[in-house]
């Protein structure tokens, strides 16, 4: 992977990240779904500004994706949209006050090694 094709992922990974956080501030302007609201929260979503943000960001990332398709295999470029995870533990931690307990702090560990080797050239 060259330094162009890592920083197309690496953009592609933290406009997924900005999607989820947009959706996370949108699904808590809509509270707790059960099952007497959940129709209302669906139709809800159409008109929550943070969530249709958070699922244009997405689909951004996705085309991203798609583009960074066409130039790496899929082996390694799947594996290491895991870096992901690193992004999503980090905004909720800063934006929604998330404790971070050690053992998530292994795992974080755990994946961003298992994405080196993965993209690891011989």
């Amino acid at each position: 992977m060259t330094l162009y094709e890592f920083g197309l992922l690496l953009i592609t990974v933290f406009t997924a990240g900005a999607g989820q956080l947009f959706l996370k501030m949108g699904a808590l302007k809509l509270g707790r779904v059960d099952t007497n609201n959940a129709l209302s929260h669906v139709v809800s979503i159409l008109f929550t500004p943070e969530l249709v943000f958070g699922l244009a960001l997405y689909g951004l990332s996705a085309v991203l994706y798609i583009l960074l398709l066409t130039r790496v295999n899929l082996s390694a470029a799947g594996p290491a949209v895991a870096i992901g995870y690193i992004f999503s533990v980090l905004m909720g931690y800063f934006y929604f006050r998330e404790a971070i307990p050690l053992s998530r702090l292994i795992g974080l560990g755990l994946i961003v090694s298992g994405v080196v080797l993965v993209l690891w050239k011989k």
